[in-house]
């Protein structure tokens, strides 16, 4: 474990809430409080706009039948008052109040101080009087006729009456909308917890799966959204397990690397500590100590490297590389170890020569270049070459002309990219190994043993540092006149150049 290992903290799955305040904080229970929250609000909403509707509409009830009432009293009056009589008779006698005007413009009856001299000079003159009154009893419904032989005729009602007869209706109103709030609920609470049962069983696989347990069924259900998510954990552990059998045989293998040369380099001290090495051989044997002992120093920076650039404050210096001294300096620092494995180390630039600027960190793809150089180096047989390329490209935005004459488009914009090509002249690779050549120590598992392999980090680091530059790093076919493996490093050319 790394200090920086150390410093994180670790990881934990939460774990659910238990106590009287989980069940709100689940999924089921925030489900059943808005729904139930929404049926409230339905409740209050219907009850606010229901109540005055109902009450407006026995007022205007009450005064039509009390119109009606005076217009038959006003057209048969001995019938009326002989009806009246046995509806007094029969609902009780509140229904309604009647007064007498006169023809001489007296009122008798209860209505004897509601009408206002104008208001009896209208009924006595033939027009019906409606009226809404304040008493001090309470508002009063009044219908006023005249009759057909003289004099008129006044009914009256309270509004006290009225609104006691609309309070059982809005009693009966109140109990529907509360079983209508009960069933919402009810209901809620069976949606919220079908809703929710899907979740829960998902959550309780992604525990285990950050628990460290894998392999985890769960069969997706529930909604689309929900079904997607279980799908997503699915996918999620069947991704874990298969990185973590890689990551596993990975370490295996490097440490049966490391292993190897420690093993020479103790067995080695050991024998010098006992005097079984004869002065002769002391050079021979430190050679070996200090080749192996340079195995290990590859395999630990090339470890290191990967950490760097894990870490979120890997630093660029971002400026103005020449690409074409850069490949020359590659040459120079490489000639010695390819003069040494009998390998022709060629550099080839455009034609017509001058600068290749780009806009990068110069030494992070310097350190792209010496890991595809260091890789090509070590499977090109003796005599043959190692090619280091610089070519000039069209993005798609600046396609080639169809006669693929290397002019630019129409608008006169010339090639906008830098191509570096890696070629070596080795056993090449094959559509499947391009496919993960970039992947941590794939191919070095995969040809171990069988073509000269390095550690397996170096390909992935040269992959991890295009990405932070920003570059596009691609196996491609190595052309016609070598047999081996080409890998490309595309960047953007410097502008006005």
């Amino acid at each position: 474990m790394t200090d920086r290992d150390r410093a994180r903290p670790a990881l934990v799955a939460p774990r659910p809430r238990n106590g009287p305040t989980s069940w709100i904080h689940s999924v089921g229970g925030g489900i059943t409080l808005v729904t139930a929250a929404v049926a409230v609000l339905a409740v209050l909403v219907t009850g606010l706009v229901a109540f005055p509707l109902i009450r407006s509409a026995a007022v205007d009830l009450a005064r039509q039948q009390l119109a009606r009432q005076a217009d038959a009293y006003a057209a048969a009056p001995a019938a009326s008052r002989a009806l009246d009589l046995r509806e007094r008779y029969l609902l009780g006698p509140d229904t309604y109040n009647l007064s007498t005007i006169t023809a001489s413009g007296t009122v008798k009856g209860s209505a004897a101080h509601l009408l206002a001299p104008a208001d009896i000079a209208h009924v006595l003159a033939g027009q019906k009087v409606t009226r809404t009154l304040d008493t001090p009893g309470g508002q009063v419904l009044v219908e006023a006729r005249v009759l057909k032989r003289g004099g008129g005729v006044v009914l009256t009602r309270s509004l006290q009456d009225v609104n006691a007869a609309s309070a059982q209706v809005l009693q009966r109103t109140l109990l529907a909308l509360a079983i209508g709030l009960l069933i919402a609920v009810l209901a809620g609470t069976l949606l919220a917890r079908r809703l929710s049962r899907p979740l829960v069983r998902t959550a309780a696989a992604a525990r285990r799966i950050a628990a460290g347990e894998r392999t985890v069924e769960l069969a997706p259900s529930g909604m689309t959204e929900v079904r997607a998510i279980g799908e997503a954990v699915n996918t999620l552990d069947h991704a874990l397990l298969a990185s973590e059998a890689r990551q596993h045989e990975f370490l295996l293998s490097i440490s049966h690397e490391i292993r190897t040369p420690l093993t020479a380099v103790r067995g080695y001290a050991e024998a010098m500590v006992d005097g079984l090495v004869p002065p002769d051989d002391i050079a021979r044997v430190g050679q070996v100590l200090a080749a192996e002992t340079d195995r290990l120093d590859g395999f630990v920076r090339d470890l290191l490297a990967l950490a760097r650039l894990e870490a979120e404050d890997f630093a660029l210096e971002v400026g103005s590389v020449d690409v074409a001294a850069l490949l020359e300096q590659v040459k120079e620092a490489w000639r010695g170890a390819a003069v040494q494995a009998g390998v022709q180390l060629e550099v080839r630039l455009p034609a017509g020569g001058g600068p290749l600027p780009v806009v990068t960190d110069g030494q992070r793809l310097r350190q792209i270049i010496d890991a595809l150089v260091g890789n090509a180096l070590r499977v090109t047989p003796a005599g043959k070459p190692l090619v280091l390329e610089a070519r000039l490209e069209y993005s798609q935005a600046f396609p080639v002309s169809p006669a693929g004459s290397g002019k630019g488009t129409a608008s006169g914009a010339g090639p906008d990219v830098v191509a570096v090509d890696v070629r070596d002249s080795g056993p090449g690779l094959t559509v499947q190994d391009a496919a993960v050549a970039f992947e941590r120590g794939v191919l070095y598992r995969r040809y171990a043993g069988q073509r000269p392999v390095g550690s397996g980090l170096g390909l992935s680091i040269a992959a991890r540092l295009a990405q932070r530059l920003g570059l596009r790093l691609t196996v491609e076919p190595a052309g016609t006149d070598t047999a081996g493996a080409c890998f490309c490093i595309r960047l953007p050319r410097a502008p006005g150049r």
